[in-house]
């Protein structure tokens, strides 16, 4: 059991994702963002299968072939594609994503940037969270396309442009047009 490792860092990126989303006005999200993960239904499963340099959801998932850690923090965590997917009607699939709402897209790129910072510190590039993406992104059948083109347009934005540009855009463009869905999302390609 790795109980003391796990706690130092969920909390670790717990508060990473917090200071960023402050730094974009989600002050609520960032407050409350994976607070699930210390529930005993998430955080034993972190002890147990807790190896430092990625998800132990990943291992559990190996060993068990499900993780009963991530089902539990999907279904709590609005800012996981899994938390918006229901049943499709009109459609060629049993179930299909609905859009999420920026407010959690934002979120979602605040997680992003966080896990890659926590998990590989020294190799760490503002590129890294689009790679991530684009590597598991034909796995994402299931998410809705707008909230697919979305995220991978905040993240080619983010490796392009950088860290701070990325910020002050979804502060002050993404998140201002939820509110005023009258003005599009800038068509610029990233």
């Amino acid at each position: 059991m790795h109980a003391w490792a796990h706690f130092k860092t969920i909390t670790k990126h717990k508060m990473m994702v917090m200071r960023y989303c402050f730094r974009i006005g989600l002050y609520k999200q960032g407050l409350l963002h994976d607070l699930s993960k210390y529930s005993w239904t998430e955080f034993k499963v972190g002890c147990r299968y807790y190896q430092g340099n990625r998800s132990p959801n990943n291992a559990e998932r190996e060993a068990t072939g499900m993780s009963t850690s991530w089902m539990h923090h999907y279904g709590r965590n609005k800012h996981h594609f899994e938390h918006w997917v229901d049943y499709g009607i009109n459609c060629r699939t049993v179930i299909a994503g609905v859009p999420m709402p920026r407010k959690y897209i934002a979120e979602m790129v605040m997680d992003r940037i966080s896990a890659s910072r926590t998990y590989s510190p020294e190799t760490y590039t503002d590129q890294a969270p689009l790679q991530y993406f684009l590597a598991g992104k034909e796995k994402l059948w299931f998410v809705h396309e707008k909230t697919n083109q979305d995220l991978e347009r905040l993240l080619r934005m983010l490796a392009r442009e950088g860290e701070e540009k990325t910020l002050h855009y979804i502060k002050h463009v993404y998140l201002k047009e939820e509110k005023h869905p009258q003005k599009a999302f800038k068509t610029e390609t990233y």
